[in-house]
């Protein structure tokens, strides 16, 4: 397997430019913070943005565990992998994972100075710092069940091939974790019945919420709520209608992922003529 490195400061923009680097030089495989990525999917591993504290970001993204290690080389082996990029903020670095993956060490080694002006590397520093958003080069749709609870917004990487002609190297997700420069951050069980109350309420047949429960696990997010609805509607056509609706508003605007809605229809009241 030829193994190829890009190297750059945290924040510099190597996962922006992964897809970039790899279509360049026909690479197959991508190894960035504890993922291993093959075109637009997630072969193995677990991304280290998803750990609570940045310490362990960098214990994951260097493959500390053996486990998670073993995994990902057996994932490599198995697909008979032909070339491979690490990303990491250095040369050590990137040939600590090689390492630890039983890999012969890095045949070529590209620096984000190499591939990006300093004034690019500049702005996605500030990025970094000033709003705490990461990149995974995979789509959001591919990452967005496993990420639950963070920022994601999808990121749509073109570039110039000649005049008036472009050509699409493919999309990327932008998260902000937990570890972040901006914290940690919280939604509440009120903000989210807050949203299904002002969806609830735009139809006619609402009349009131008369309880609401959440419950996260497995990053997943359970909703039960019980309706006080005005005679003459069809409940089940509602509430089919109704869970489009929270599902679609609540993902949209908190990244959590609904894993089930249980609606209940408490009690019907005649609309005061």
């Amino acid at each position: 397997m030829y193994v190829y490195a890009l190297v750059g400061p945290s924040g510099s923009g190597k996962s922006h430019r992964a897809l970039w680097v790899a279509k360049e030089h026909d690479i197959e495989y991508v190894i960035d913070d504890g993922l291993l990525i093959y075109g637009n999917s997630v072969i193995a591993g677990r991304s280290a943005k998803k750990e609570p504290t940045r310490v362990g970001s960098v214990k994951t993204a260097v493959f500390t565990s053996q486990d998670h290690a073993f995994e990902v080389s057996q994932a490599l082996k198995q697909r008979n992998a032909k070339s491979l990029l690490i990303l990491g903020t250095s040369d050590n670095m990137v040939n600590q994972i090689a390492k630890r993956l039983g890999l012969d060490g890095v045949d070529k080694t590209i620096y984000i100075t190499d591939i990006s002006s300093p004034y690019e590397i500049q702005q996605a520093i500030n990025t970094r710092r000033t709003e705490g958003k990461h990149v995974i080069p995979v789509p959001t749709l591919e990452i967005k069940k496993d990420f639950s609870g963070f920022m994601l917004d999808p990121l749509n990487i073109i570039r110039r091939k000649g005049m008036g002609s472009y050509e699409s190297m493919g999309e990327k997700s932008v998260v902000r974790p937990t570890f972040s420069y901006l914290g940690k951050y919280i939604i509440s069980e009120y903000t989210i019945f807050q949203l299904a109350d002002h969806i609830s309420l735009k139809s006619p047949f609402v009349s009131r919420i008369s309880r609401f429960r959440t419950e996260t696990a497995m990053g997943y997010v359970k909703i039960e709520i019980d309706y006080v609805l005005f005679y003459g509607c069809n409940i089940p056509e509602l509430f089919k209608q109704i869970k489009k609706d929270i599902s679609e508003e609540i993902e949209k605007l908190t990244s959590l992922n609904i894993g089930s809605m249980i609606l209940t229809a408490q009690s019907i009241v005649v609309p005061k003529k």
